[in-house]
């Protein structure tokens, strides 16, 4: 695959969100932020049937994923160790066998697990995007320096409703009505 990033589509596009889980959420400043925006971009890729995969950073000591994400989730979230999502498990090789070149990764933390999970996505060939507005990290230096680092390997910042609103393409588009209900939803939350 390329390295120049894509346009968004349903069809070449997996959103995986990482370890949005209660204990590390007590300790983010912009907790409901998150996960408002984390549930809307899952309520949007289930609109698209945009295949989702989550994980959980050592569940026994960071506890389950929130319940605003696992309830929306298709599959429970995978548990790891590896701070990178494919130091652990199968996630690379079911993104192979999936054929979507785009992963919009969302979840914490930005410095920590969604920073080596997007550099070794970026290093095996896959498109990276970054909706900034679903990732957080306790410190803003952490995660500010870690969207600088990103983008300048080759992840695209962007936000959830940028993501959204790629997916849809159009007014005339069959889910825009169901994308607009989430949309006037999140504004409300």
């Amino acid at each position: 695959m390329t390295k120049t990033a894509k346009r968004l589509t349903p069809a070449n596009s997996v959103l995986l969100v990482i370890d949005v889980q209660d204990k590390l959420l007590a300790k983010m400043p912009g907790a409901q932020p998150l996960v408002r925006n984390v549930a809307f971009l899952l309520d949007a890729a289930n609109l698209h049937a945009v295949p989702v995969r989550a994980t959980e950073q050592y569940p026994k000591g960071l506890g389950p994923t929130t319940a605003e994400v696992a309830r929306r989730l298709p599959q429970p979230a995978s548990s790891k160790t590896a701070f990178s999502c494919c130091g652990a498990g199968t996630l690379l090789e079911e993104l192979e066998m999936l054929q979507r070149p785009n992963v919009v990764v969302a979840g914490m933390e930005t410095h920590v697990c969604v920073l080596q999970t997007a550099l070794d996505l970026l290093e095996a060939g896959l498109h990276v995007f970054v909706p900034v507005d679903a990732v957080a990290a306790r410190f803003g230096a952490d995660h500010d320096a870690a969207v600088r680092r990103l983008e300048a390997a080759g992840a695209v910042p962007v936000t959830a409703e940028t993501v959204a609103f790629e997916w849809t393409r159009d007014s005339g588009h069959p889910q825009f009505k169901a994308l607009s209900r989430l949309v006037i939803a999140r504004a409300v939350g």
